[in-house]
């Protein structure tokens, strides 16, 4: 077992304080004085890219992080910029003629009026952690926001969200994947952890059987990325291209292990006999296919033979990671998970938390080395690493 481990793991003080760490590192020079919302673009000691790109998702994610830090006790300017960001929100990626969210900006002008579900799940998300915040408005933008989405992307045949539109609803992309739902169901939980409405408890746990059981099926149990508007396999889609954000090709790793713990999340609230047993099967195919045995960390993604492609070591996936093996060692009491959990926070540790300047790394290479000294770019924000330990505080 790391020191680490047994000396900080489970310590309400020191998780609270990796989340204000990040914080810290964002706030203020994030805040966009100039067109409103936040700056995405950070060198590695904090200071700012003079880049005025703006993404839904990483609009939602800064308002996700300091609705954390004043649910998490943050000082008062916690609060305030998570409301400014909801302002830019409403103000500037709202298509107020059609409805729905601008994907990208570039200051306040849309330059991507496309209708992502990706985007929209994370602007719930968003929507609601402001409400839970008690953040003026927000309850009322939540609402709108999931019956935008429930209008526009729900495909009550399959029980899954369509993937992404044009500017005015008029055309639909046959494309599908499963990423957006993840989020959204991600999201959905959240609301109920919020709300209590059981409506987003139940569609939660759908979207997860449909995923997690349904999908995965064509894919031999782990969860293909990919898929046609009759939701079969599209083993093509995107082939070789890895880095994409929101349609990385492969099996992912990461992707098996968040489900693991959004299946433990809905566990908790309304259990059923399948979620536990495929919660661990998702975890343990992620983390054991995962895992770079020589370097540490997880390679990114896997081919269909399930045979690592991408030797990339991704931020987020070492969050999931970190999240998932707490709430595990929470449920079970097992030292898989407890010697999982000590093992990739020392990693983490070592490898991506910048002890010095706040923050995580993004991305490092095989041997666990940096690309370059840009910190951070949108959408990224350090939302996977708050989100995992705000999780596990949830625990303690």
């Amino acid at each position: 077992m790391t020191d680490i481990y047994t000396e900080k793991g489970w310590d309400k003080e020191w998780l609270t304080g990796q989340v204000m760490s990040i914080l810290n590192f964002y706030y203020p020079n994030c805040m966009d004085r100039k067109n409103g919302g936040y700056l995405h673009t950070f060198k590695e000691d904090g200071s700012v890219l003079k880049e005025e790109n703006k993404h839904l998702v990483g609009t939602s994610r800064f308002i996700y992080l300091f609705s954390t830090g004043a649910l998490l006790g943050g000082p008062a300017w916690c609060k305030e910029a998570a409301a400014k960001g909801l302002d830019f929100l409403c103000g500037h990626h709202l298509d107020k003629k059609h409805g729905g969210f601008y994907l990208e900006l570039i200051g306040q002008i849309p330059t991507n009026k496309e209708k992502y579900m990706y985007g929209h799940a994370f602007a719930f998300l968003a929507a609601i952690m402001a409400q839970k915040a008690g953040i003026d408005d927000a309850k009322h933008l939540a609402s709108s926001i999931f019956n935008e989405i429930e209008r526009h992307f729900w495909d009550r045949d399959y029980g899954l969200y369509k993937d992404h539109y044009s500017e005015n609803w008029g055309a639909l992309s046959p494309y599908r994947g499963q990423n957006a739902n993840m989020h959204m169901c991600e999201a959905l939980i959240a609301a109920y952890e919020t709300t209590r409405q059981q409506k987003f408890l139940d569609r939660a746990v759908l979207l997860a059987r449909n995923v997690t059981l349904g999908l995965a099926a064509q894919s031999g149990g782990m969860i293909w990325e990919h898929f046609d508007k009759d939701w079969r396999i599209d083993w093509s889609y995107n082939k070789g291209n890895t880095k994409d954000e929101m349609r990385p090709y492969g099996f992912i790793p990461g992707h098996s292990i968040e489900w693991s713990k959004l299946l433990l999340l809905l566990e908790r609230h309304l259990p059923q006999d399948w979620m536990l047993p495929r919660a661990l099967e998702l975890y343990r195919e992620g983390m054991n296919r995962g895992w770079d045995k020589q370097f540490g960390g997880f390679f990114y993604s896997l081919d269909p033979n399930k045979q690592p492609i991408d030797h990339d070591k991704n931020y987020w996936v070492v969050a999931e990671a970190l999240a998932s093996s707490a709430l595990f060692a929470r449920r079970t009491g097992q030292a898989e998970f407890k010697e999982w959990y000590g093992s990739v926070l020392d990693y983490a540790s070592k490898n991506f938390i910048d002890h010095e300047h706040g923050g995580w790394y993004k991305l490092l290479n095989r041997e666990n080395q940096k690309y370059s000294n840009t910190k951070s770019r949108a959408p990224k924000t350090d939302y996977h690493p708050a989100a995992a330990f705000y999780e596990i505080l949830k625990t303690l």
